[in-house]
């Protein structure tokens, strides 16, 4: 009974910052200022390209925090008890800086004036790319050189930025996964005569399932959701669906009803993938066991 009391805090904490908004976030939903309606929700066709955008690269971020990801994790989880502490602090050392802070020091490194346009034109691959432009265009005297690439303001540059800040919520579950696998099953395969390559393929990867599905989850709601990132990065030339869920509540088209209906929305489809995600592993695990 004592230890049921010692819960109560969490529960209430929970209650008022977890369950109460999102109550909120359904009541307003289904309202407008004249009562209870269904046109949010038929209004959002007109932001089926920022739904569509949104996603894409969010999937696009999680895939390429998987490649790489993955094949960190497995060669950390195989380094001695130095290496590993030492490997997953240099992981976690730029999560103890503030994520506006990481994301502004990306601005800077973009940016058209930036670190990285300023050592390509020291080495010359701007002044190279403006002689093979000019060689290649159809009317070369129409040509207008670049005296940099656009690297901000693009959808790449927020994939980049997705990946820098959510690529440790990919590693580190897969690592603890792989960690974990004991190492006698895969002594028992190497022994039966399987390749590296092939205990890899039926046993190492099959058991980090697990971890690869939550680091998809934990990469994935972030990344679809994020504002900051968009922003930044993006600048007013794309908008995903956290910038236009802000700018519903903030910005100076006030209309928190579709805002939440948007919301609400996009916290249906986001459990629904990590339902399939969810259902897919227990698909493999059940596989494994037969």
């Amino acid at each position: 009974m004592k230890n049921k009391w010692l819960s109560l805090p969490y529960v209430v904490w929970m209650a008022i910052f977890v369950v109460a908004p999102l109550i909120l976030v359904v009541v307003y939903a289904f309202q407008s200022d004249s009562g209870f309606t269904l046109d949010n929700f038929k209004t959002l066709g007109e932001y089926a390209s920022v739904f569509g955008r949104s996603f894409l690269l969010a999937a696009i971020a999680t895939v390429l925090c998987i490649l790489i990801g993955y094949p960190m994790a497995y060669f950390l989880a195989r380094e001695g008890p130095g290496m590993r502490r030492i490997a997953t602090m240099l992981i976690m050392l730029p999560m103890w800086m503030n994520f506006l802070l990481r994301t502004y020091s990306w601005m800077s490194l973009l940016e058209n004036t930036g670190l990285i346009n300023t050592f390509f034109k020291n080495i010359g691959l701007i002044d190279l790319y403006n002689n093979i432009a000019i060689h290649f265009a159809a009317d070369p005297s129409k040509y207008v050189p670049i005296s940099f690439f656009p690297l901000i303001n693009t959808e790449g540059a927020i994939v980049l930025g997705m990946v820098y800040n959510f690529l440790p919520f990919m590693i580190l579950p897969i690592f603890t996964v792989i960690e974990k696998i004991d190492p006698k099953l895969i002594e028992a395969a190497q022994d039966l005569g399987a390749s590296t390559s092939l205990v890899f393929k039926k046993v190492i990867f099959p058991l980090s399932l697990p971890g690869v599905l939550s680091g998809i989850t934990m990469v994935f709601v972030p990344a679809v959701s994020t504002f900051a990132i968009s922003r930044l990065l993006g600048g007013s030339m794309v908008t995903l669906l956290g910038d236009l869920i802000e700018a519903q509540f903030l910005g100076g088209a006030y209309n928190p009803y579709l805002g939440s209906a948007i919301s609400l929305v996009m916290m249906v489809i986001v459990l629904i993938c990590m339902a399939v995600m969810n259902r897919f592993g227990e698909g493999e695990e059940e596989a494994m066991l037969l």
